[in-house]
């Protein structure tokens, strides 16, 4: 009985597989690479372009549909606003105004050209206009 037992045969899960990296400003231990990294599932859920049910019932009633470069354009136009630190802008493209909740990449309402007219928009902090 000559066998050597490791420290991770006796306390799984105690061994390191990665050598711990400390921040030089906080002294604080970081993560491993991997948890720093997206998932997939993460990654695909910042992409879209989400549609609320009001959203989605203005623009069966008005008869509004985009196309998916336009989906696109939508898309980076919400990238911008983000960046910008916008939270909730008005975007029209195509004679169509949304407003876009950013941080949720959600549009919240849609209206048609005809309907905008003396319209308000309120509780917006930008707009985006699209071509």
């Amino acid at each position: 009985m000559t066998d050597r037992i490791s420290v991770g045969q006796l306390y799984p899960g105690s061994a390191r597989t990665s050598p711990i990296q400390r921040n030089e400003a906080r002294g604080q231990a970081s993560k491993p690479a991997f948890k720093q990294d997206p998932s997939f599932e993460n990654i695909l859920q910042n992409q879209l372009i989400r549609f609320s049910h009001h959203a989605e019932q203005r623009l069966k009633q008005r008869g509004i549909e985009f196309q998916p470069e336009q989906l696109a354009q939508i898309g980076s136009a919400i990238d911008k606003a983000a960046s910008k630190g916008a939270k909730d802008s008005l975007m029209i493209i195509n004679n169509t105004a949304l407003i876009v909740n950013i941080k949720n990449r959600t549009v919240v309402t849609a209206v048609d050209g005809a309907s905008m007219k003396d319209n308000v928009f309120t509780q917006i902090d930008s707009a985006v206009i699209l071509s």
